[in-house]
């Protein structure tokens, strides 16, 4: 069974192009998977591409804050899990 890991949250949403803001706390790569949970958000999708200050970047580190488009609507605040295993 999978388990996951709090690695940020959501800092901002624009809900016309379905773009997230997350402020990560921890590493995340193109690839990953990762869940979103936040009243009554709850959605888990693959990171296929994300970006910062508009460049596609493969990988992120702690501290930094991507742009990342959401398969569902989300709101400030709500965590950010990645998947593992």
């Amino acid at each position: 069974m999978a388990s996951e890991k709090l690695i940020g949250r959501i800092t901002h949403y624009f809900g016309k192009i379905g773009v997230g803001v997350i402020e990560l706390s921890q590493e995340l790569n193109v690839g990953d998977t990762i869940h979103v949970v936040g009243g009554d958000r709850d959605f888990t999708q693959v990171v296929t591409s994300m970006q910062v200050e508009h460049q596609e970047i493969p990988k992120a580190k702690a501290g930094e804050a991507i742009g990342l488009k959401l398969d569902g609507a989300a709101k400030g605040d709500d965590k950010v899990f990645k998947v593992i295993g």
